[in-house]
Formats: C-alpha cells, structure tokens, sequence
C-alpha cells in the first residue's frame, strides 16, 4: 500500500534531498510563500516501496526492492522517469520527484512530480533477467500508476524497451475493453509501440536548444567553443550531436568508465559508435587519450554539461572549474555549495528543471498523441518542442533580471508561483 508521508522538513534533508530543499526554501522565502501552501510542498504526498521476487537465469530467485515516490499532483497526473542505479533509495527518489514537480510546473504542463527505480545494476543482468525484473515490478506498482494518475518515463539505465514492457504487462492487468485506453500509462516508448518521434532525443535537444538560447542572449556563436560531456548515454550523446552540428567542439567526455580527451576536438558519432561497440564504455577510443577523473571538471573550455548523476559538481571541484557556463543535463548535478562558489566566480547555470525540461516536453506530447489517437511526424514534434522551450527559457531568463537572481531562483520561483495559484483558487480540502 501507498502511505502518507508525515515527516518534518528536518527529517527530510539528507543528501540530493538537502539539495532540493534548500533550493525551495530560498525561492519560497523571496516570493513569501504561503506558509501554509509551503507545508504542503516541502513533503511528499505518497511514498511506496516494493519487495518483490525474480527468478535468474541460473533458477536461483532474487528480491529486489522499488521505489515510486509521489510528490505533488494539484496540476495534474504524477509524472516523472523510473532508473534502475544502485543509489536509488528513497531518499533519492523523494529529491527527484520534488525535482520533477517544479520541472513540469515551470513548463507549464498538467503534471505532477513523481520519481522512482529499482536499486540494481543492470550491467549484472542479462536482458531476460531484466525483461523479468521490469515486469515484476510493475506488477508490484500496480494500480498507483496510470495513465491519468502516474505516467512512469525512461530515466538512467532504462529505455523505450523498458517502457514498452512495463506497458505491455499494465495492459495485460486490465479488460480486453480497456486495454486500448491505457497506451498512456508510460511515455518514452518505441515508436512502433506507440511512442513518439522524436522523444528519443528530446531531452539532448532541450538541453542543446537552452545552450543556444543562453549563447543568443549573450550574443555569443557557439561555433568552435570548446564543451565536455559528464555522461554519454541517451541525453549526453544527443545533446553533443546537436552542439556539433552548431559547430562548437567536443573536447572531453567522463562516463562511469574514465575520462579522455582531445583538445583538437573528439567525433560525436565516432565516439558513440565505439561506445556501442563496447558495451557502453569510453575507454580505449583511439581518437582521444585517458585523463585522470579528478582533472575533469577543471579541464580549459567553455561549457559543462552534466548528464550523469546528482551531486557531481561540489564545493570540492567547483573552484577548479573554468568554464562560463554550465549546463545541467542530469538531475541535481550541481549541489547547493557549489553553486554558490560558480555564481561567486561569475560562471552562470542552466538548471536542470529548465534545461533538460526537454524529456518530459516531449513526453507530453507522446502522452496527448495517445490520449487522442494522433500521430505527429519528427518535425512537427521538434517544431512544438523549441517553442515551448523557448517559452520556458525567456520566462526564467526575465524573471532572473527582474527579481535579480539567479537563473535557478527565478525557474523556482515561476514553478511555486503556479503552484500557489492553484492551491490559492481551488482551496485545500476538506
């Protein structure tokens, strides 16, 4: 069963959660939030967690444990990724839906925030013990997601396939009748199984398209700027793809793997064809040399792009960083004392609810596509998503003059100032 949470905001700090926290309260605190709106948004509104058995490959049964965390839904279906990483707990998965809560307020969809995942390495597992994993666990969620009530996503280790077998085994739950009705119950599909074009690389282009944003309010051309790359999967890989057709350079890349780099610069299909080769990895690409982790982070150029993991970028390595923007990529990459370290040193931040918003913009749109029995072709889809985007990006960056803030302030600010709105007009029941 889903239970209600009923913890304090003391409790509730550890971590990425600490993080988020921190960076409610201080939006909250300058647009004066309501304290009684505000005792409702600082905790999460259900929390389940899920033990449940798989039989391995070798007949030897297994109990994993999954996390769905329900943050908020006053403006519509709980919405958010599901990741398979062993530091997927609850703690994590309370930051995270808080995260996607403001993400999707901020872009002004009809969503909620909502996060979850399996705490696993999937490396350890062959497709058909993960096939099974999916499916038992969306067996254990069973009716607390849907696709009007929590619409799960792709997000770190998982994919289209993953979608596509959590849809497959939520349909097989419901009526022959029904079962057409709930093709929205996951976003990020394959397309042949009802996903939408382009929502594969909707997260990198949103990331790209808020870099080129910033670069045009700064009067700056991307082309022949140096940019590295935190993480090489789905989002780090589409987002260099679309820098590199800008004409700006891949210098340097870090995976769960190593790091290396070029300064001449590191082909992005190259690179991710070799990467597919290799089980995933980076190392040992022939058209870049092995540089210690450490030296990352610090390495000369223009622009960062995390798109791996939270907490990445700490008071630690924020004082060798040089680059003058950052762009978040991944969820929570940047924690709250480095970032104050960055702002002091004049390097500005893309936040991650605004510039990887792409992914759940595009979820979107495969949701409504669903719903209502449409087909949007690549460009079409493109099309709408720059546009929202840009909506989002020239919100945030007004916002950020006005209230003289930080771009992170003003995309929180704009988040619980609809979210106020609508606990303001509607009331609080009973």
């Amino acid at each position: 069963m889903i239970t209600k949470t009923h913890k304090n905001k003391k409790v509730l700090k550890q971590g990425m959660l600490d993080n988020v926290m921190r960076q409610f309260d201080n939006a909250a605190d300058i647009i004066g939030l309501n304290p009684n709106i505000r005792k409702i948004l600082e905790v999460t509104n259900n929390e389940l967690v899920v033990h449940f058995p798989v039989r391995m490959d070798n007949g030897e049964v297994e109990v994993f444990t999954g996390y769905r965390v329900q943050h908020n839904n006053s403006l519509g279906p709980y919405k958010g990724g599901l990741r398979y990483h062993p530091t997927v707990d609850i703690d994590a998965a309370r930051a995270l839906a808080m995260w996607m809560t403001w993400k999707t307020s901020l872009a002004g969809l009809p969503y909620g925030g909502a996060k979850g995942g399996i705490q696993l390495d999937p490396n350890k597992y062959s497709i058909a013990e993960l096939e099974r994993i999916t499916r038992r666990f969306t067996y254990a969620l069973g009716d607390n997601i849907g696709p009007e009530l929590d619409i799960p996503a792709p997000d770190v280790n998982t994919s289209s396939q993953t979608m596509a077998w959590i849809l497959d085994t939520y349909m097989s739950t419901k009526s022959p009748n029904e079962r057409s009705k709930n093709m929205h119950v996951v976003t990020g599909k394959p397309v042949g199984a009802g996903g939408s074009e382009g929502r594969d690389r909707a997260t990198g282009f949103g990331v790209f398209l808020t870099i080129k944003f910033w670069a045009e309010s700064k009067n700056i051309d991307l082309k022949n700027k140096k940019y590295i790359v935190q993480g090489f999967g789905n989002v780090g890989y589409w987002t260099a793809h679309f820098l590199e057709e800008e004409g700006a350079k891949l210098i340097a890349v870090q995976d769960a793997y190593g790091s290396i780099i070029n300064e001449n610069g590191i082909s992005v299909e190259s690179l991710l064809a070799y990467s597919k080769a290799n089980k995933g990895s980076i190392l040992g690409y022939n058209g870049a040399e092995k540089i210690d982790n450490t030296e990352f982070f610090g390495l000369d150029c223009d622009i960062i792009i995390p798109a791996a993991l939270g907490n990445q970028i700490t008071a630690k390595n924020a004082p060798y960083i040089k680059a003058r923007l950052i762009a978040e990529g991944a969820n929570g990459p940047t924690d709250v004392e480095a970032e104050k370290i960055l702002l002091k040193k004049g390097i500005e931040i893309i936040p991650d609810i605004l510039c990887n918003s792409g992914g759940v913009i595009g979820s979107y749109f495969e949701w409504l596509q669903n719903r209502n029995g449409e087909i949007w072709q690549l460009d079409e889809v493109m099309q709408k998503l720059e546009k929202k985007l840009k909506e989002s990006f020239t919100k945030v960056m007004l916002t950020s003059i006005e209230r003289d803030v930080d771009m992170r302030t003003a995309a929180f600010i704009i988040a619980i100032e609809r979210l106020e709105e609508a606990y303001t007009q509607r009331g609080i029941f009973p």
